[in-house]
């Protein structure tokens, strides 16, 4: 169906930045949403980034507003999510998904990524 396949984590030092990729293949639709998820350990998967591919539209929580971005290329259908101002508690292992639309909870989206790792040193 699709496949996503996520590049960019690794270890920077708060203050620091760094910049996701997700690049989704396999059937892809015209009009589909894409997101940006983290998990902390011992915490629930956290909701970071969504836009609509077909307009653009961008959506972010309030710990991440100001500070990530998310942006598409349509003509790759891929995703970035650049990371400014790293903190600490931004650690989590980040998760790339796609489904029909923008959506705010993990269970609305239909395929994932396998994740990558992000460590922001103190």
């Amino acid at each position: 169906q699709v496949q996503l396949v996520e590049s960019g984590g690794g270890l920077v030092q708060a203050g620091g930045s760094l910049r996701l990729s997700c690049a989704a293949s396999g059937r892809t639709f015209s009009s589909y949403g894409m997101g940006w998820f983290r998990q902390a350990p011992g915490k629930e998967r956290e909701f970071v980034a969504a836009i609509r591919m077909s307009v653009g539209d961008t959506y972010y929580p309030g710990s991440v507003k100001g500070r990530f971005t998310i942006s598409r290329d349509n003509a790759k259908n891929t995703v970035h999510l650049q990371m400014n101002n790293l903190k600490p508690e931004d650690t989590a292992v980040y998760y790339c998904a796609a489904g029909p639309g923008i959506a705010f909870r993990a269970s609305q989206y239909d395929y994932w990524g396998q994740g990558t790792q992000v460590t922001v040193s103190s």
